[in-house]
């Protein structure tokens, strides 16, 4: 039988308990009606009456609570803690909290709970085994009472976390220094620039500033350290274009990809946010969902809202449709970073578009090699198909490289080839 709630109003809800209770209660109300035998009407009077007494022995209205959460941990791992503490008219005993667990993300244990000083608390242990962005609605609290007749669910409850896993080498996107190639609204570019460019302005000081680079006045405003920043400190804008359209690979796979694609958009992203560069973010699947080029904190929500309702695609769309739609938001030149399984030819068909009107592109492929490749085939036969498909793979990339560079992301957890290659842009291969 169900677990939930079948019948009644929305601030109390009887359980199928409840229904089993009534209806057995009915069925010996009309045994002792047709056999004329009390006992079967004494034995109906409290399984009758144990709905409406629980319901009435409850709070009489929706209990109101403080709730706090947060998601912690490390790596993998995706720790979700947090407590519900209730007020008087209920015991934090009688709570019944339930997560639900976003897809890309794993369990590793049942979700454990505790009473502590009138509070409720709860703890979750997932995994995230790529890559992810995941989205974890509040949690459904309900009191109930403890033989779990009925339920109220209860106010206080609201908010929302953004589960985030991407490799730890996209913070060091801050050394990368991209070109140039818009000039700022109100910049001015002077005609004397010294060794280290021309002034743009104070920022916080970083230990590996050298003291002649430090404000000395403008710190001794202040009380802490400053240091001058100059044009040739800061890096050139990047838009980076996530596909979102089928592939031959099936659905199932395509979604996990475009998962890590996520991912790494929002890792990437967030890095040269840092460091005040202004970026975009665009996803192609039958139409282009495009946000503009900016920077700061705001636009950073822009980006990590845009990325969570990314979807894939039912029909994709032409490839130059996206290069046509794209330079209606980004002007040509902006280096733009393509992530793409490139599994069919749609991708390189989106990378020579971009290519011809002018756009400095990258393209960073997350492989389909980790997600297809398993024990489901004999053992002689599973390392000749593990070759075959490596060798189709790089036959993949490879005819990308003739259009533009391509890093071929088969180890999800790294993306070390794809910062050095940021670093120190070359035309050979990366491997």
């Amino acid at each position: 039988m169900s677990d939930e709630p079948l019948f009644g109003p929305p601030s109390l809800r009887f359980r199928p308990r409840s229904l089993a209770l009534l209806g057995a209660g009915g069925v010996l109300l009309l045994v002792g009606v047709v056999a004329r035998d009390p006992i079967p009407l004494f034995a109906a009077v409290p399984l009758l009456l144990a709905p409406a007494a629980a319901a009435l022995a409850g709070p009489k209205a929706n209990p109101k609570v403080d709730f706090r959460w947060g998601e912690t941990g490390s790596g993998a791992q995706v720790s979700i803690a947090g407590s519900v503490r209730p007020d008087r008219s209920v015991h934090p005993g009688d709570l019944v909290v339930e997560l639900d667990r976003p897809g890309g993300l794993l369990e590793q244990g049942p979700v454990r709970y505790a009473v502590k000083e009138g509070a409720l608390e709860f703890t979750a242990s997932w995994a995230a085994p790529e890559p992810t962005i995941a989205l974890v609605g509040a949690p459904s609290v309900v009191w109930r009472d403890p033989a779990g007749l009925v339920e109220r669910p209860v106010d206080g409850v609201s908010g929302q976390l953004v589960v985030t896993r991407y490799p730890p080498e996209l913070l060091r996107l801050g050394a990368v220094r991209l070109d140039r190639t818009t000039v700022l609204p109100g910049e001015t570019r002077s005609r004397r620039i010294g060794a280290t460019g021309e002034f743009f302005g104070i920022r916080e000081a970083e230990p590996e500033d050298p003291p002649r680079r430090l404000n000395w006045r403008a710190s001794a405003r202040v009380g802490r350290l400053l240091a001058n920043e100059y044009a040739l400190e800061r890096t050139g804008d990047v838009v980076l274009l996530l596909d979102a359209r089928p592939s031959e690979l099936g659905a199932a796979i395509d979604e996990r990809l475009l998962s890590i694609g996520r991912a790494a958009v929002d890792g990437i992203a967030e890095s040269f946010l840092r460091i005040k560069s202004r970026v975009g973010v665009a996803v192609y699947g039958e139409f282009l969902d495009a946000v503009p080029l900016s920077t700061g904190r705001a636009h950073a929500f822009r980006i990590r809202n845009a990325l969570l309702r990314a979807h894939l695609a039912e029909t994709p769309g032409p490839s130059e449709r996206c290069a046509v739609a794209f330079r209606r938001y980004y002007p040509p030149g902006v280096t733009t970073i393509v992530l793409s399984p490139l599994a069919d030819e749609n991708g390189r068909a989106l990378v020579s578009h971009l290519r011809r009107r002018g756009y400095r592109v990258v393209v960073l492929s997350p492989s389909p090699l980790p997600l297809l490749l398993g024990p489901r085939l004999p053992a002689e036969d599973e390392e000749l198909a593990a070759r075959l498909a490596r060798l189709e793979r790089r036959s993949q990339v490879a005819r990308t490289w003739r259009v533009a560079p391509a890093i071929d992301w088969e180890e999800f957890r790294s993306l070390g080839g794809f910062v050095e290659f940021l670093k120190r842009p070359t035309t050979r291969r990366i491997s």
